[in-house]
């Protein structure tokens, strides 16, 4: 990482530390309004050019909401009819290294990691298109996906999981996911109709699932679920080695709208933020993937890779970018978690 920058993250930490430090022995009233801009000014200077959507989507407009107890049938399992129209999901597969493809959408993604043995797959979409981004997309790459040996989902919600099903009962695939999400499915059964897997295996931190010698390493990173996934993994560009590391939790699902739970959901949220940026450190990851186009940018990363030429690879970003990306995330998360504390303090007062 670029040591201007790691000194001004590290910086900007300390400086918020010592504020709350400082207020908290003199008995003086923490100023909430600097911390919060503390927080965003450092996701802003670390999303640069290259995070802006990871910026918008957690910094400027932020999810909040409260806990999601609904077990109705989706619309668009009752009447496929009003499922959104084609035009607005779906994007051309794409090959991105020599054992990667792209076979997700405009907004939400999909990944084929092929090795001699099968093709392990990292999420799917919704019940109304996997078929025909991920299977069809397969197709259209060359790939069989009755080769799909192995399906990791991120987490339960019902962008990721939608396909899982159907691709459990067609191809045999084993599925991989977190405990509490497979809890969650198995909660509300009517909410993940056509979507839910039999349960299979249960992700353990630390988890390898190895296939024809190429192996994808799973984090536990709590936070956007209670189950979610984060990975990872390695990946050849022009028979060269490169690093990835794979967000599996994105936005502000949780409970965040109250002060209690919200504060500890986003410490949550923000702990396994700085989990896999340790582990995307540990292994010089180069590359960061997510699950949603406008936090990696895949959708137009793969129409970039058209015209790459003898150039640099789009996705290959370095080892300063991909932890940039976590700072944005954490701090993000920070500047909101910033806010219930004064909510909080204001009530208490």
């Amino acid at each position: 990482m670029n040591s201007r920058f790691a000194l001004y993250v590290g910086a900007a930490a300390l400086a918020s530390t010592l504020t709350i430090a400082v207020a908290a022995q003199s008995g003086g009233k923490r100023d909430f309004d600097a911390e919060y801009r503390t927080a965003v000014q450092t996701a802003k200077d670390a999303a640069g050019f290259q995070w802006l959507g990871t910026l918008v989507r957690t910094c400027l407009l932020p999810q909040s909401g409260g806990e999601n107890t609904n077990d109705n049938v989706p619309d668009f399992v009752t009447d496929p009819a009003k499922a959104p129209p084609r035009d607005s999901w779906y994007a051309e597969p794409a090959k991105v290294f020599d054992d990667v493809y792209f076979v997700g959408g405009k907004i939400h993604s999909s990944w084929a990691l092929t090795t001699r043995e099968g093709i392990i797959l990292i999420d799917t979409l919704f019940p109304y298109n996997s078929e025909q981004l991920i299977a069809g997309g397969m197709q259209k790459l060359g790939l069989d996906p009755k080769q799909i040996k192995y399906l990791i989902i991120s987490h339960a919600h019902t962008d990721h999981i939608g396909g899982a099903e159907i691709i459990q009962k067609k191809y045999g695939a084993r599925v991989v996911m977190g405990a509490p999400d497979w809890d969650t499915v198995e909660k509300y059964p009517n909410r993940y109709k056509t979507m839910a897997p039999k349960r299979d295996i249960v992700a353990t931190d630390g988890m390898k699932i190895t296939l024809g010698g190429r192996t994808v390493t799973i984090w536990t990173t709590p936070g956007h679920t209670p189950g979610t996934l984060s990975y990872t993994f390695t990946a050849l560009d022009r028979g060269r080695m490169v690093n990835i590391a794979y967000s599996g939790g994105t936005a502000f699902n949780f409970v965040n709208n109250t002060p209690n739970p919200g504060i500890r959901n986003f410490q949550t949220y923000i702990d396994s933020q700085k989990k896999m940026a340790q582990k995307a450190a540990a292994v010089h990851a180069t590359v960061l993937l997510s699950n949603h186009s406008e936090f990696d940018d895949a959708y137009n990363k793969n129409r970039m890779l058209a015209g790459r030429g003898n150039g640099p690879h789009p996705y290959e970003v370095g080892e300063e970018w991909v932890q940039r990306y976590f700072t944005v995330m954490q701090n993000c998360a920070r500047a909101a978690q910033i806010r219930l504390e004064q909510r909080q303090a204001t009530a208490t007062n």
